[in-house]
């Protein structure tokens, strides 16, 4: 319990205690733009280091030499717990932003540090909304910006991989921009395997797998077949760690 207290303490305290940081980003981005996103990402990042050290979580990190340099991409992982985010943040060596359910916009601090990583807020009860939210996304694509989509739309708490969106992959199908799948593997054991109320030390495995280019398959290529590829590639990264449940079943 403990370090559940420590940690929850730790977020908030740290949250009120960067708004000076809040105000630096934002003379930063009127006078030296690539400075503000080497700002905010290093903020970001070590935020994020800092919550999964204090939980006690190990990240083994493996394929990252699948990502491509000098090129915007589209990370698309599955989504088993919270502590996804901070853990992508901390290890994709990229100025990354999100693709947010709405709900995140109401929470104020949280909103600014997610508006200023270039996140993308989606209302999936609004479908007008919706579309245009993927078209500012392919947009940030285009512009040379990286995003995260965790297509299933909802946390699987380390169940099997849910059936993913198709609509998240109309960015990638309107920018062109390379997909890379990201198998993500235990943190799930950090907080959710714990009714969301006890945080606990967990071992978590990501892995980028190899890209998918859009270039690469046929011109009119739909969104449909890269949400099959990305999601086969992952459930079958997952499907490999533990082949034993697989046998199980």
């Amino acid at each position: 319990m403990l370090r559940t207290a420590v940690w929850f303490v730790y977020f908030a305290s740290y949250l009120v205690a960067v708004l000076p940081k809040l105000w630096k980003a934002k003379r930063l981005k009127q006078k030296d733009i690539n400075d503000y996103h080497d700002y905010i990402h290093i903020t970001a990042k070590n935020w994020s280091s800092r919550l999964i050290k204090l939980a006690g979580g190990t990240v083994h990190v493996n394929g990252a030499a699948n990502i491509p340099k000098d090129e915007p991409v589209l990370f698309v992982a599955n989504h088993q717990g919270n502590f996804d985010i901070p853990v992508l943040l901390a290890h994709t060596g990229r100025k990354i932003g999100f693709i947010s359910k709405m709900e995140v916009k109401k929470i104020p601090l949280i909103r600014a540090w997610m508006e200023h990583l270039d996140c993308v807020f989606i209302d999936r009860k609004n479908r007008r909304q919706a579309i245009g939210a993927l078209l500012e996304g392919a947009e940030k694509l285009e512009g040379g910006r990286s995003l995260i989509i965790f297509p299933e739309g909802t946390r699987s708490k380390g169940g099997p991989v849910n059936t993913f969106k198709k609509g998240s992959f109309k960015m990638a199908e309107k920018s062109k921009a390379t997909i890379v799948p990201v198998a993500i593997d235990g943190t799930y054991t950090m907080m959710e395997a714990n009714e969301n109320h006890i945080i606990t030390p967990g071992e978590v495995q990501v892995t980028f797998l190899e890209p998918i280019r859009i270039h690469q398959y046929d011109a009119n290529v739909k969104s449909e077949e890269l949400a099959s590829a990305s999601e086969a590639a992952i459930a079958g990264k997952l499907a490999g760690l533990h082949p034993d449940a697989e046998s199980a079943e």
